[in-house]
Formats: structure tokens, sequence, C-alpha cells
């Protein structure tokens, strides 16, 4: 994702690089009736992103930065290392609506599972929580995996689902779970990128349930 700054495509928001109460408050907002919040930082939120826009149940999607020290950050602050944010995917979703339906075996377990356990199946799946500050090339804390909660039974899922995750794999996962904090929203070219058509205008499909490869900068 740093290609942007070498393209020129970056922010003017005026940050405050102070450590701000506000930054490392809770996050306030609030979901559409009947809806619940989830936030989770997988490395690049594109593709987290359109991830998570294919799942039936999910409501709405944003990318943004939180966990960090500052109000109101820039991309470029974000990149710079300087502030602790981490690119955060905030998913809206119905928790009677919300499942994940692919065709494995696994999958066909999702029908006992709670929507919010059906959405950290996602994440676990979309990144490698075993490399600290990294996935792939893109290097930085910004990249780092990582579970926000936004109430305690979130919480316990979610430590939960990490202890499975663990006795999948070799080496320790070093996912962070910790409380959901403000939540920024990013520059609007970075929301649904993907399926927007990235750079190259190639769009990709967002359609519920779909399974076709998502390619990383579309």
């Amino acid at each position: 994702m740093n290609i942007l700054n070498k393209l020129g495509i970056g922010s003017s928001r005026q940050t405050n690089m102070n450590l701000s109460p506000t930054a490392q408050g809770p996050d306030e907002d609030a979901p559409a009736p009947g809806n619940q919040f989830a936030q989770f930082g997988a490395g690049c939120f594109w593709s987290v992103e359109l991830a998570y826009q294919r799942v039936p149940g999910v409501t709405q999607t944003e990318v943004g930065y939180s966990q960090g020290i500052t109000h109101n950050p820039s991309y470029e602050d974000v990149c710079s290392g300087t502030t602790n944010h981490a690119e955060i995917v905030r998913v809206q979703y119905d928790p009677k609506e919300c499942r994940l339906g692919r065709a494995s075996p696994r999958a066909l377990a999702l029908i006992d599972m709670s929507s919010y356990e059906s959405l950290l199946d996602l994440f676990w799946s979309k990144h490698d929580p075993t490399t600290l500050n990294r996935q792939g090339n893109d290097l930085g804390t910004q990249y780092r995996s990582g579970i926000y909660f936004y109430n305690p039974e979130q919480e316990k899922l979610a430590r939960e689902s990490l202890e499975r995750h663990q006795q999948q794999v070799d080496r320790k996962v070093v996912t962070e779970i910790l409380p959901a904090k403000k939540f920024y929203r990013a520059e609007e070219h970075h929301q649904q990128y993907l399926s927007k058509g990235g750079r190259f205008g190639l769009k990709q499909s967002t359609a519920k349930g779909c399974n076709d490869p998502i390619r990383c900068y579309g």
C-alpha cells in the first residue's frame, strides 16, 4: 500500500501528534438498530474489507485506523510508524443473519456457531497471525494482527478462538486482543478500494458468498 505515497495520494488532514485521550477512548459510534460492530486488523485493509463485504449478514464495512495515540491521523501519519495505529476493518453485521458459508466440512459446522465466531473464522483465514507487524511484503506496526472487542462476550469468543487456532499452527500466534478504541475512518479513496476497481479499474465482486480469489491490489 505504500505505493500510494509514491503516487502522491494522501491526506491533508491536520494531526495532533501528542498523546490524545480521544484516540485512546472507546469507540462510541453506534451501529444500526439490531446490528453489532466488530473490529479486525489483519494487514492491508483493502483485501480484508472485501472478504467481509462478501459475508452474508454483514451490512456495512469501513476501513480506518485505531489503537493509536493521536487524534484523527492520516494515512501518511499511520505509515510513518509514529502513531501506533493499526489498519482496521470495522464490520457492521446482523447477528441473526451473519454466517460464513464455504464449501468445506468446516463450513458445515458454522451453522452451530455464533455470527461473531464466523467472523473470527474468516479473520484467521485471511492472514498469517504468526508474523509480528508484518503481512507478506507489508512491514510496520500498522499491519499487525489484532481483534478488538466491543463487549465481554466478543472478548471471550476471541480468546477461545485464538486458543483453537494456536493448536493448528506451529509458530506462536502474535494476535493482540484488546478493547475496541475510537475508529478513525480512512480517506475516501481507501473505502471499498478493491470493489471499486483499485488503481487499475478492475472491479472485484462483493456478492454475498462469492468465492472469487481476491487480487490484493486490484
